[in-house]
């Protein structure tokens, strides 16, 4: 099947409030636009260097998609990451969140950002520690911040060859969500709820997901 066909496919599967973002790690400007002209509305890059390549090499179509950070942002990337980023799913730092609001002040822009959560607590993985009082904590610290609107939270989840053995993890995530989501903070839209990928985006969604990272399962096997 064909990339369009395979987006296609999983949109009319997926519940229609479930947001598809595009995982586009190592894909061809050529792949993007066909997803784009598919009806794909986000994309996800993990590496601001190949996301402004990607967006500058689409030109006017890349602005008919919302763009995603979902990889680790360093420091001296943030103003570059700005520039093509609407959001940024992987802020795990009141130290880290206080840099991008400082730049995006400077730019005039307001930026989306999610909490990014090891959930599984894998020492690889980037991410605040899966405790509660410690996601209120940056939530707060964010909400305080001018130039940032808190929109959700965000985790990967440890890898398993059985998507099931993943389901307590993200239930775990989604109770986190609905806590920070009740606080009512200012400066504060949680609607977003981003876990779940092409082997665990079924399971995902199951436990409350409505924002699931796709690469491989729409665009097929990297080369």
């Amino acid at each position: 099947m064909s990339i369009t066909e395979n987006y296609l496919k999983i949109r009319n599967q997926v519940p229609e409030h479930v947001t598809i973002v595009l995982a586009c790690k190592k894909r061809t400007p050529k792949e993007v636009a066909e997803v784009i002209d598919a009806g794909a509305s986000d994309i996800g890059e993990n590496y601001v260097q190949e996301g402004g390549k990607m967006f500058d090499a689409l030109g006017d179509k890349a602005y008919k998609a919302r763009w995603h950070m979902i990889g680790p942002l360093q420091k001296n990337k943030i103003n570059k990451a700005l520039r093509i980023f609407d959001s940024i799913q992987t802020v795990h730092s009141c130290e880290q969140a206080a840099d991008i609001d400082k730049r995006a002040q400077a730019l005039g822009k307001k930026v989306s950002v999610f909490i990014e959560i090891n959930i599984g607590e894998e020492s690889a993985k980037s991410g605040i520690a899966a405790e509660y009082e410690a996601v209120k904590s940056l939530a707060e610290d964010i909400s305080n911040l001018g130039s940032l609107n808190l929109e959700g939270i965000m985790t990967m989840g440890p890898f398993y060859e059985d998507p099931e053995n993943i389901r307590p993890y993200f239930r775990r995530t989604k109770e986190i969500f609905d806590k920070i989501k009740s606080l009512n903070l200012p400066d504060t839209d949680m609607k977003y709820l981003s876990m779940g990928m092409s082997d665990s985006y079924k399971v995902a969604i199951e436990e409350g997901s409505n924002m699931i990272r796709l690469g491989t399962i729409i665009f097929g096997p990297r080369i």
